[in-house]
C-alpha cells in the first residue's frame, strides 16, 4: 500500500522463542549462546506476574556484524539486490500478552506506518524510530573512532531502545521481553522449519514485488515462499494490514506446527532452529528461558487471540503517506484487549444479581471458518486470509 516492502514475519521471533524454551529441558547451557541486548535494562516491568513480549522484524539486508548480505542470497530471496533498500525499519512489530492467572495469550499488531511521537526524535512512523535512532548512533561512534563491528552493535542497541520506548509510550504498557529477528534469519528459520500450512483466500500474483504467486486454498509454503507469503502487500485490498493478517497467520501455522509434530520432544529439530536463534536473533539479556518455559509450552497449546491497533485514516506528513491514528483510542484498544474489565453485576427481575462481561474489541478480520480443505495437521483449523 504504502512505503517499501516488507521483509520480515514475527513468526520467526516466535519459532525461535519456542524453540529456544524447548531445548531449555535439556541444556539451559545452550540458549545462553543466542546473542543478548540490554536495551531493556532499567525499564519497567509488568506486575502481578503477567508477561509483554515484544517481536520485531528488522528490515536490513546486513547481518549482525554489519557486512551486506551476499547477492546471490539477496536474488533467492527475491528482496532487493543492495543492502540499502529497506534501511533498518521494524517493518514488524507484535506484542503478545500472556496473564499470569494461564487465561489465554492475546497479541496485537502494530501496523509499520503508524505515526507516533518517538521520544527524543519527534514524529515519525512508528517503523522509522530503530533506523533514525542507530544512524544518529552511529555517527557519535564514528567520530569517537569506533571500530567495526562493535560500532554496530552498539548503533543496533540504539536502535532497539528508541524502538521499546515508542511503544512503550504508545500503548502505555511495560515491555518485558522482546526478540528481534533479522531478514536472512527468516529465510533460515522457514527452512528449518521444513514448512508451514496456510491457506488463503484468493489466488495471489505479485511477482513483480514480493515474488508471491500463490493458489487460492490451504497450502504448505517452505523457505522463500513462506517469505513471499508474509512479504506482499501489492495486490493486496488492504495491503500493509493485510499483510499484517500474513503475519498473523503465519505465526498460528508455526505454533500448529510445534503443536502437532512434537518439535519440544525433537533434539534434532530443535537443535536446528537453535543454530538459527545463534545466528539470526537477538534477545533482551533478562530473559531467563527456562524459567519461561511453562508460558511457552501454553502459547504451543493454540491459545491466543490477534488483534490489529485501529487507525483514522491516511494522510501525507513531510511527503510520506502514514497512518493517522488517535493514541487515546489505541491506548484504550490495547486496555481493553490485555486488561479486559470485570463483569459488573446487574439487577434481575427477582432483585438479584447477573453479571455481563463487557465485549472484548473484535480480533483482526481473519476468517476462521471450516473449509473444505483447511484442516490443520492436528485436526484444528488454519485460518485463511487475503
Amino acid at each position: 500500500m504504502r512505503g517499501k516492502p516488507s521483509k520480515i514475519a514475527a513468526g520467526f521471533s516466535v519459532a525461535i522463542v519456542l524453540a529456544s524454551m524447548g531445548f531449555a529441558f535439556f541444556t539451559n547451557t545452550a540458549t545462553s549462546a543466542i546473542p543478548r541486548s540490554k536495551a531493556l535494562q532499567g525499564a519497567k516491568q509488568s506486575v502481578h506476574g503477567d508477561t509483554n513480549i515484544l517481536l520485531l522484524g528488522l528490515d536490513s539486508r546486513r547481518d549482525a556484524n554489519g557486512a551486506d548480505l551476499p547477492r546471490a542470497l539477496l536474488d533467492l530471496m527475491h528482496v532487493g539486490s543492495t543492502s540499502s533498500v529497506g534501511g533498518y525499519n521494524t517493518n514488524t512489530m507484535i506484542v503478545i500478552h500472556i496473564p499470569a492467572n494461564g487465561s489465554a495469550a492475546t497479541a496485537i499488531s502494530i501496523p509499520r506506518d503508524d505515526y507516533v511521537n518517538v521520544p527524543g526524535l519527534g514524529m515519525k512512523k512508528i517503523k522509522e524510530a530503530y533506523g533514525y535512532a542507530k544512524y544518529a548512533e552511529d555517527m557519535k561512534l564514528y567520530k569517537a573512532g569506533v571500530k567495526e563491528p562493535q560500532r554496530e552493535h552498539l548503533a543496533r542497541e540504539a536502535g532497539r531502545t528508541a524502538t521499546i520506548g515508542a511503544i512503550t509510550a504508545l500503548l502505555n504498557i511495560p515491555i518485558d521481553h522482546f526478540a528481534e529477528v533479522n531478514l536472512v534469519g527468516f529465510y533460515d528459520l522457514a527452512t528449518a522449519l521444513g514448512g508451514i500450512q496456510v491457506c488463503l483466500n484468493h489466488a495471489v500474483n505479485d511477482s513483480q514485488y514480493s515474488g508471491a504467486v500463490f493458489p487460492a486454498g490451504l497450502q504448505t509454503i517452505y523457505g522463500v515462499d513462506a517469505l513471499k507469503f508474509v512479504r506482499q502487500r501489492h495486490g493486496l485490498p488492504n495491503g500493509d494490514l493485510d499483510r499484517t493478517h500474513r503475519q498473523q497467520a503465519f505465526i498460528t501455522g508455526v505454533i500448529t506446527k510445534f503443536r502437532s509434530q512434537g518439535i519440544f520432544g525433537d533434539l534434532g529439530k530443535l537443535q536446528a532452529l537453535l543454530n538459527v536463534a545463534k545466528k539470526d536473533v537477538v534477545i533482551d539479556s533478562g530473559w531467563d528461558v527456562l524459567g519461561f518455559l511453562p508460558q511457552a509450552k501454553a502459547l504451543t497449546g493454540g491459545h491466543i487471540t490477534f488483534h490489529t491497533l485501529p487507525i483514522e485514516g491516511y494522510v501525507m506528513r513531510n511527503s510520506q503517506s502514514v497512518n493517522l491514528i488517535d493514541v487515546a483510542k489505541v491506548r484504550k484498544f490495547t486496555k481493553d484487549i490485555f486488561f479486559p474489565p470485570k463483569p459488573t453485576p446487574k439487577p434481575t427481575a427477582t432483585g438479584t444479581s447477573s453479571t455481563a462481561p463487557k465485549p472484548k474489541p473484535k480480533p483482526s478480520k481473519i476468517n476462521y471458518a471450516n473449509l473444505a480443505n483447511g484442516k490443520a495437521v492436528d485436526g484444528g483449523t488454519i485460518p485463511c486470509v487475503n
